[in-house]
Parts: C-alpha cells; structure tokens; sequence
C-alpha cells in the first residue's frame, strides 16, 4: 500500500495522457484467451512475450489500446465468473492498468511528476516494443505508465517477427502463423 501524504509534485503541467495502453488480467488458459479474444471478439493478437516464468500476450483493441493476459507457470488458480457490478469477495484484483503516454519524454516527466509528490516509481523498463515505469495508487492497486516504442496496434497482422517473443506459443498462435485462422474458438456463458 502507499502510504497517503499531502505532497505536491513541483511540475508546471499536466502528463500527456493518450489514453488506456493496457489493462493486464490473469488467464489459466491462455490458448483459450487467445481463440476468445482474437477469434470470437477480432481483437488480433499483437504481441506475446514469453519466459520460463509467464506469458503475457496483448490483444489490439484500437490504436495505442490493447488488452493483456499473463498466464503463469506451475500456478493453481481457481477461476470464477461473476456478473459485472455485483459484489464479490473473490474478486479483489486485478493484476495491473496500464497508461498510454505519447513519447518517452512524456514517461520521463511523469517518472519526475510521481518522485516529486513522494511516490514511489520504478527506473524505465524496457520491455522492447514497450517502455514502462511501475506504481501504485493509494488503494494499492499496480500502474504502469507505457509508451509504445513500436505500436503493435493498428498495424496489418504478422505472426513471425519480434513482437511475438514466446519461445514457447500456444497452439492457437501457432495456428495462425502456419493459416492465418483459427480451428476452433470457445463458446461463454452468462454467470
């Protein structure tokens, strides 16, 4: 949790926001996710990285927005569905929202915003097409400020080059470098 201070950031003007750049949800399946989102939904599947640890893929919802999924390794989850806007004590996170910033000068004036209002902030990370800084809000709920070094959205889809950095992909990104289609897709119910 962060601690809640009266402290006020010395910076002249506002970040730049460019809106949502991802919000990062947590999947169990993530060949599932993908034949979901890309193949009932059309949200194509733009990028993946993958390590012996995780996956974490994202999905093109419009320019400079993408939904993400981590899925870990050797992790037991219980999933559960529940209606939007009803109660649950099961559901108490999710794993992060992603900002969208235009430029890395915009990240380094946020970076320089947060350290100034007493936030803790991590250095930039470079995650290739992506550099990100990670905080909390006073909930203790994880952000991270993006701007896309490369756009993976609004670009035609290409399934072989380094945006799709899992050395290990899911069958159902597999199909779609080898056809370009997917097999099969799921069918959801309500809760």
């Amino acid at each position: 949790m962060t601690l809640t201070e009266a402290q006020r950031a010395h910076v002249s003007t506002s970040p730049a926001w460019s809106g949502i750049n991802h919000l990062a949800l947590i999947t169990n399946d993530m060949d599932a996710t993908v034949r979901f989102y890309h193949g009932v939904l059309g949200a194509r599947l733009a990028s993946t990285v993958g390590t012996s640890t995780f996956r974490h893929y994202f999905f093109d919802f419009g320019p400079h927005c993408t939904v993400a999924f981590f899925e870990y390794v050797d992790l037991a989850l219980e999933p559960f569905a529940k209606p939007a806007g009803v109660a649950d004590p099961r559901a108490v996170q999710f794993d992060h929202l992603a900002l969208n910033l235009p430029d890395e000068d915009a990240l380094h004036d946020l970076r320089q915003r947060l350290i100034g209002a007493g936030c803790e902030v991590t250095e930039i990370i470079d995650h290739g097409s992506v550099r990100s800084v990670y905080f909390t809000d006073p909930n203790g709920i994880a952000l991270e400020a993006s701007w896309w070094v490369r756009d993976v959205t609004g670009r035609p889809a290409s399934y072989d080059n380094e945006l799709f950095g899992d050395p290990n992909p899911v069958a159902a990104l597999q199909e779609l470098r080898s056809t370009g289609t997917l097999a099969t897709v799921p069918s959801t119910r309500l809760a």
